[in-house]
């Protein structure tokens, strides 16, 4: 059981980058799914998640609007879309995986599967 997440890079302040999370040993499709991030030096946090069967969505008010969460049941893979991006979402951006809750939620402890992370730097 595994999830490998890829897509982050070094990116200019207002341009965009996607982020991926393949999962491997299981499917997508009956859990809920989230992305978390960890800026330096602070604590990791929420940024999007989704519930079982999508029965739920939800962003932190900083990327509302400007990141789109969503999966591919088929290729066993989620999404973050970054867009619109400030030199503070600079951060190790990680996938998760609950495999108990419906509801999805940013309590890390809920979350029973993790990516290693991908870094995302905005910067000129």
């Amino acid at each position: 059981v595994q999830l490998q997440a890829s897509g982050g890079g070094l990116v200019q302040p207002g341009g965009s980058l996607r982020l991926s999370c393949t999962a491997s040993g299981f499917t997508l499709d009956d859990y809920a799914i989230a992305w978390f991030r960890q800026a330096p030096g602070k604590e990791r946090e929420g940024v999007g998640c989704i519930g079982s069967g999508n029965s739920n969505t939800l962003y932190t008010d900083d990327v509302k609007g400007r990141f789109t969460i969503s999966r591919d049941n088929a290729k066993k893979t989620m999404y973050l879309q970054l867009n619109r991006l400030k030199p503070n979402d600079t951060a190790v951006y990680y996938c998760a995986v609950d495999q108990s809750y419906y509801f999805c939620s940013f309590y890390q402890y809920d979350y029973d599967y993790w990516g290693r992370g991908t870094q995302v730097t905005v910067s000129s």
